[in-house]
């Protein structure tokens, strides 16, 4: 109240400086659109500047507006310091504070040195949104007398090396930004055409699915006849390759360890290997293919079937958005609950002093607590460089203490609330396709809105199980993160028998996720279909999968090579057109889109390619759940019912067919096919 308020040194006119949010520094005033670093050494050595910007830190030196940047290069010389130099001859009066007036200031040349009222060096700048960065072409035409000046601060004679290695960062980062502002206008002339290529990889996949009911047979028995074509033209080249190196005279023995392996490829010896091994896997492969051809004959029929069920519940094509949007209202969340804990604490303001080598400045720097509301240079005079700014948020208190754990709990539970979601996922899928597979009649004894009424059966009687099985999952990925902490911070101290314990524990860990996968995915069907707990369903589902191991692995293998046939059908594809749209060798009759206006034409092929995967992907993991769904059902029908007139068969006629089986009577409606 009683103080009289003083203006700030950085404000024009005596009004109080606003500063700019990006580097807290000045904002500029009409007039003088550039911001200029008295020593913006400070800003590339002591703390990069791109974190500044992102963190809101001050760049610890005095900043003011300029109407235009330096260009070449100046510093105070030597014979400036003496007593009668004018301040006005020396400095130009655009780049010192606007509270200054060299021509009637008092204060000597060393004393506005001190005070950092004018810049006592300066080197060619260039503007950078709004802001002077140093001109890194201009190095090489540095002046010889400007780096060993006797008589300046030690940062002056350093200048040339310090700018050079510390604004090689800061110089990149704006480069990013460039080209990150290119990339933004490739899309936003092109995003209509990305839709199209999105839209495109939608109806491929959707049809390709469609279409495994009747291409299914062909597809797969084409892919098995192509694996034994290669293995047979691989015997073909190694007895080739043998009969050429029949008469050299070089062995094995001859040679010895080699790391050239050319050398290998030249000894009759090594072909002769190669024939033998090929030859035996194409033998097991042929005699594999021959006795399980039944086996293969009903994963086929499965999967013709699932396309059927498929094109009956189209809108189960639709349901991995549900799970997407869920999935991103947990990560939102667990980011707004991290983000909480971690600001909760009440920010800590202290006075720091730009320039912190004058002896006032060093017993208050960082030492000093302040308010940034009330905060005014006029209460340390002999200090007039400081400013007041945030250091951290408070960790005192029992619940400041304990944010570490909380964000642990916070992240354990963003783990287990996103396996839920695929878990609730997984059972409702699984609940509309058995719904389709225990229809005696079908279609006609489907239940309407399938899909919808299984959402709402496994949220009102199946939360319990899934989050019981998503916990399970949670458990054991946390196991393998705080294994792999482990790892990472015990690196540089293990021996190799500690490495080799780690990486079996990992391997282990790793394994057992991946059977705990298959296991919860196969017990929310068993879920879906019987409305028991999860711990029935799983043995449940364990016990029968074994009794029909043999089926399990053709059926999922013959379903991971169609799957994996169809995806890299439907990228490769849709890549290929994209970019043979977006590089200009094709174009569309009177489309008002020209390649010549984008930057890198390759970020929306990668966009393009990349949705196309995502696409494909969310298509296909509802047609592996619809395959592995009506698996169990069939695996169960077999075991349960004997085509009687009490037990009748549930599976198709051409699954019967295929395993010799049939109903006693005959049904009154015709099942379709």
């Amino acid at each position: 109240m009683g103080k009289k308020q003083e203006t700030n040194p950085d404000s024009e006119y005596g009004e109080p400086a606003q500063f700019d949010p990006m580097f807290n520094g000045p904002m500029k005033k009409r007039g003088r659109p550039n911001l200029f670093y008295f020593d913006f050494i400070k800003c590339a050595t002591s703390v990069n500047v791109m974190a500044n910007a992102l963190n809101g830190f001050q760049c610890p030196t005095m900043q003011v507006c300029v109407e235009s940047c330096p260009s070449q290069f100046w510093a105070v010389g030597i014979l400036s310091y003496l007593p009668d130099v004018k301040p006005a001859d020396v400095f130009n009066q655009t780049l010192c504070v606007p509270s200054i007036d060299l021509a009637t200031t008092k204060l000597s040349v060393q004393n506005i040195v001190d005070k950092e009222l004018c810049p006592f060096f300066y080197m060619p700048t260039t503007s950078v949104l709004g802001r002077c960065l140093p001109d890194i072409t201009a190095l090489d035409r540095v002046p010889s007398y400007f780096s060993g000046i006797p008589g300046l601060p030690s940062s002056v004679n350093d200048t040339v090396n310090q700018m050079m290695n510390g604004t090689g960062d800061i110089v990149n980062g704006f480069n990013a930004r460039d080209i990150g502002i290119r990339i933004f206008e490739d899309f936003a002339s092109s995003w209509p055409w990305i839709l199209v290529g999105l839209v495109i990889a939608m109806v491929v996949s959707m049809l390709f699915l469609l279409l495994l009911r009747f291409t299914a047979p062909v597809m797969v028995w084409v892919l098995i006849v192509g694996l034994l074509g290669a293995g047979a033209y691989g015997i073909w080249h190694c007895y080739w390759e043998y009969s050429n190196y029949k008469n050299a005279s070089a062995t094995i023995s001859n040679i010895g360890f080699t790391t050239n392996f050319n050398v290998y490829l030249q000894v009759q010896e090594t072909w002769l290997a190669f024939l033998i091994i090929i030859s035996v896997a194409e033998a097991i492969i042929l005699l594999t293919i021959i006795f399980l051809r039944t086996r293969i004959l009903i994963a086929i029929a499965i999967i013709k079937e699932s396309s059927k069920a498929i094109s009956h519940m189209m809108s189960s094509l639709l349901y991995p958005l549900v799970t997407f949007v869920l999935v991103l209202v947990c990560v939102a969340y667990w980011g707004a609950t991290a983000l909480y804990l971690a600001t909760s604490g009440g920010p800590i303001y202290r006075v720091v002093a730009l320039n912190s080598t004058m002896n006032d400045c060093k017993s208050i720097n960082g030492s000093v607590n302040c308010d940034p509301q009330n905060f005014n240079t006029s209460d340390y005079p002999d200090c007039p460089s400081t400013s007041c700014i945030f250091i951290k948020y408070n960790e005192e208190g029992l619940f400041q203490r304990n944010l570490f754990n909380l964000q642990i709990y916070n992240a354990v539970a963003f783990l287990w609330c996103v396996n839920f979601v695929i878990a609730l996922g997984q059972c409702t899928l699984a609940g509309a396709f058995a719904s389709y597979y225990w229809a005696f009649n079908k279609p006609g004894d489907i239940p309407y809105f399938p899909l919808s009424a299984s959402f709402i059966r496994s949220l009102r009687y199946h939360v319990g199980s899934l989050a019981f099985g998503a916990l399970i999952l949670t458990l054991v990925q946390i196991a393998r993160m705080i294994l792999e902490y482990i790892d990472h911070k015990t690196r540089q101290a293990q021996n190799p028998c500690a490495r080799f314990v780690l990486c079996c524990m990992k391997c282990c860990l790793w394994c057992l996720e991946k059977f705990i996968k298959f296991l919860n995915r196969n017990a929310y069907i068993m879920i879906a279909i019987y409305g028991t707990n999860f711990c029935v369903s799983a043995k449940n589902a364990f016990m029968l999968l074994m009794r029909n191991v043999v089926r399990v692995v053709v059926l999922d293998k013959v379903t991971d090579l169609l799957l994996f046939f169809g995806k890299l059908l439907v990228v490769a594809g849709v890549g290929v057109l994209s970019f043979f749209f977006f590089s200009g060798r094709i174009s569309l009759p009177g489309n008002t889109f020209r390649t010549e206006t984008l930057n890198y034409y390759w970020m929306p092929i990668i966009t393009v390619v990349f949705g196309s995967y995502l696409i494909a992907h969310g298509f296909f993991s509802v047609y592996n759940m619809c395959v592995d769904t009506l698996f169990l059902c069939f695996l169960e029908d077999l075991e349960r019912n004997d085509g009687s007139l009490q037990k009748p068969y549930f599976m198709s006629k051409n699954l019967m067919k295929i395993l010799n089986k049939s109903n006693k009577a005959p049904k009154k409606v015709k099942e379709k096919e």
